[in-house]
């Protein structure tokens, strides 16, 4: 019976592994160590504002396989994807050991005690508004869609202007 357990164990790893290496192919390198991120991001803020958006920042790495099962949940469904795309600017923030990002981890908090990936919500004068721990939106093997619909709502930048609770 124990062997049976490590069996199934063994196999379940082996799953999630794959499915992190497929997501990865499709996707390519979503984190890039070698990228000036403090650039990248004031970039990303820059456009925000420009467009009215807000800036979600997925921390975590290429070795992170929870990051590709987000990315992929959110590309997947069309409703959700237009969502973050009508409200926010993504950057992939790289935490990995060639280049940390240690200085900007800190800047948002320690996000990084999370886990990964973990999402961290600018404004578009760069302010940051949320931290969100993934492992909350989490269901099963998997990301339930109303947390994470939940989530990218409660933070857009309509919801978070008064004139929205302004009775007409």
């Amino acid at each position: 019976m124990k062997s049976i357990r490590n069996l199934f164990f063994i196999l379940t790893l082996f799953a999630i592994a794959s499915n992190s290496l497929l997501a990865q192919k499709a996707y390519g390198n979503l984190y890039h160590p070698e990228a000036n991120a403090t650039e990248d991001i004031a970039q990303a803020i820059q456009k925000a504002a420009s467009e009215g958006k807000h800036v979600l920042v997925q921390g975590g790495g290429n070795w992170c396989g929870w990051c590709y099962k987000f990315h992929d949940f959110i590309e997947k469904d069309a409703e959700l994807k237009k969502l973050l795309d009508d409200n926010y600017v993504l950057y992939h923030l790289n935490y990995s050991p060639e280049n940390r990002n240690d200085a900007l981890f800190e800047l948002y908090g320690f996000a990084q005690r999370f886990g990964f990936p973990v999402l961290i919500v600018l404004d578009g004068k760069g302010n940051r508004l949320h931290t969100q721990d993934t492992g909350l939106l989490e269901s099963g093997e998997g990301y339930d869609r109303k947390k994470v619909e939940g989530m990218l709502k409660a933070w857009t930048p309509t919801a978070l202007n008064p004139a929205s609770y302004q009775k007409k």
